[in-house]
């Protein structure tokens, strides 16, 4: 707990700056992160992909922005989030740059794979924010740094207009000198933080990785990433699925789908700070309680056909509490694993990117193999129920057990 005493004292504007830099850097992360949502489907068109390929393409940098977590938040650690961060935006520029040169289907899931550094970044700014505020103020402080997933609506907004005036391709090449930009932004404008100077003044050596990992044998650590692997996986994958979904079940052309897609991420979001504030107030547990519940409820609506005005409503209330739910996840690892930000982070975020990228193309593959669209919310709701029953049988577990209210609230 060194690190956040640490931060008491900071009064200037330090805490803020390096907040809200974090933040806009992750936005434009996540607006990379996201490109293949609206690339992807001109590219589906010129390839003829089938809608399994389809969903392996946009899920291809998904799976490497949430491996890459793990190393990202122990390096973050090590060296700094500052070093880190700016390192991994220009690797996932460089990465987006060639993607633009891609010909081929397999040249393609390669370039996705480098793209996908951006969304390593999460697990970077979370180590590198969280020092900054003392334990009551990083749910609020984590979740407005989470709100950068707004990027997934700023590139189904925009991206459409790209990709109609020049081509899919200038739409890389414009995302890759906008990433690079903020990169060097991010690194003349930002300070290491406190955690990292500290151990840096005092020549103490990082965790050795057995250390880093310990907390991992902790069966609680796999119950937070099951959660975030709904919360933040769902959202992502519907982030990607929803433009095509558009398209394929009510005709929408893809500018309209793009702006739908994207009035769909804003809330999911933005809202994310809104879902550190509460759970800063009000709890972790309630709020998570509140977002399986409803997210049940709306993923088995969805199962079922309905007209484009009620799955808008029903889509955007889902896109809610999701953004609730990410914040209430990471409300816990600097208060539960101070010492393991990082490694703890890294693999809560690992699992909620891997459910971005298994979900879109388990979504193709039902959509092949059933020919229903709605197959897709079915498995949110299952995933989401098993989510639900796991959490409700461990609060009463612990409460079985006799602990604090406090303590229970906070599990």
């Amino acid at each position: 707990m060194s690190a956040l005493k640490n931060t008491q004292p900071m009064t200037t504007g330090e805490p803020a700056k390096a907040l809200w830099i974090s933040t806009l850097a992750f936005t434009i992360c996540f607006a990379v992160w996201t490109i293949f949502a609206i690339i992807g489907i001109r590219i589906k068109q010129e390839l003829g992909l089938s809608e399994t390929e389809f969903g392996l393409l946009v899920g291809t940098p998904v799976l490497t922005g949430s491996i890459a977590r793990i190393l990202l938040g122990i390096w973050t650690e090590r060296y700094g989030g500052r070093l880190v961060y700016t390192l991994t935006m220009l690797a996932a520029a460089v990465a987006t740059f060639l993607l633009s040169y891609a010909t081929t289907y397999a040249q393609m899931l390669v370039a996705g794979l480098g793209v996908g550094l951006a969304g390593g970044s999460f697990a970077v700014g979370v180590a590198y924010v969280s020092p900054f505020f003392p334990p009551e103020k990083q749910g609020t402080a984590l979740g407005i740094f989470g709100a950068g997933n707004v990027g997934a609506a700023v590139t189904k907004f925009a991206a459409p207009f790209v990709l109609i005036a020049w081509g899919w391709q200038a739409v890389a090449e414009v995302w890759a000198l906008v990433l690079a930009v903020m990169a060097i932004v991010f690194w003349l404008t930002t300070t290491d933080d406190p955690a990292f100077r500290a151990r840096r003044n005092r020549g103490t050596a990082s965790n050795g990785l057995l250390q880093e990992f310990a907390p991992l044998k902790n069966i609680q650590v796999w119950r937070f990433s099951l959660y975030y692997f709904f919360a933040f996986g769902g959202f992502v994958a519907l982030s990607l699925w929803l433009p095509r979904y558009l398209v394929g079940v009510y005709g929408f052309n893809l500018e309209t789908a793009g702006m739908v897609a994207a009035a769909y991420s804003i809330p999911g979001s933005v809202f994310r700070a809104f879902g550190g504030l509460i759970s800063d107030k009000k709890g972790a547990r309630r709020v998570m309680y509140a977002t399986l519940s409803v997210s049940a409820v709306a993923t088995l609506i969805l199962s079922f056909p309905v007209t484009p005005p009620a799955f808008i409503v029903v889509v955007f209330a889902l896109g809610f509490f999701m953004s609730l739910g990410k914040a209430a996840v990471y409300k816990h690892i600097p208060a539960y694993y101070p010492q393991s930000i990082g490694a703890v982070g890294g693999v809560v975020g690992m699992m909620g990117g891997l459910g971005g990228f298994i979900m879109p193309i388990a979504f193709g593959f039902l959509k092949d193999m059933t020919g229903l669209w709605s197959s897709c919310f079915l498995l949110l709701f299952v995933v989401v129920s098993i989510s639900l029953v796991w959490m409700h049988l461990s609060v009463r577990q612990l409460e079985r057990r006799g602990l604090s209210s406090q303590a229970a609230t906070a599990s």
